[in-house]
């Protein structure tokens, strides 16, 4: 007469828990591979932002064109390290051609100073003003590209965040909303960088970021 063979109750529990422990390292793994993803995004559209101003400015040269070109080339080396540092794949080949979509407008004219008081000292996020919590310390802040009211762009503070820049070379600030995501702690649109950056400049190597609400 056969026997019908059954797994003990100790060897239905061990595989039972054997098959959770890997469901939840595979939701880990998941979680962890989109929010590198939305990082990655982020610096892809920048530095597509960037491609498509070089590429227009050379279409249509004037006197402060190579300036302007040069200043970008430095945004985009900055952008392609962060890429690097985050293990983004692909970098330039993610994004799009300089054609694919419209030139943003190049910055002319400085905006005046903001209002907001200047920084009691200190650079890259040091010393306390007491506007609000400071963050990011010793970011670079750079431009997105985009068009528009004041805005800025992050992969740290959720939409609707809103944050002060400073910048600690001239002492202009910018209270703006974290409106998009990017791949940067904050990537400022336009108009925003026209209040605070320095003329010919496009890259704000000495910022302080602050969380005001």
């Amino acid at each position: 007469m056969s026997r019908r063979k059954t797994l003990s109750r100790k060897k239905k529990i061990a595989l039972l828990a054997g098959a959770l422990v890997l469901a939840g390292g595979t939701a880990v793994v998941v979680a962890g591979t989109s929010q590198a993803s939305v990082a990655c995004d982020g610096l892809a559209t920048a530095l597509a932002n960037n491609e498509r101003f070089i590429a227009d400015q050379r279409a249509n040269p004037d006197a402060l064109s190579q300036a302007r070109i040069a200043n970008r080339e430095a945004v985009i080396a900055e952008i392609r390290r962060k890429q690097a540092a985050s293990g983004c794949g692909g970098g330039a080949e993610a994004a799009p051609p300089a054609s694919a979509a419209p030139p943003a407008a190049p910055p002319t004219q400085a905006a005046p100073p903001a209002t907001t008081a200047p920084p009691a000292g200190g650079g890259g996020g040091g010393g306390d003003t007491g506007s609000g919590d400071v963050v990011c310390a010793g970011s670079t802040v750079t431009l997105s590209g985009e068009g528009g009211a004041p805005a800025a762009s992050s992969n740290q503070f959720p939409l609707g965040t809103r944050l002060k820049v400073t910048n600690l070379d001239n002492a202009q600030s910018t209270t703006v909303e974290v409106t998009s995501v990017s791949g940067s702690c904050v990537l400022l649109n336009n108009a925003a960088f026209e209040q605070v950056r320095e003329p010919g400049k496009f890259l704000i190597r000495k910022a302080r970021i602050e969380r005001v609400g």
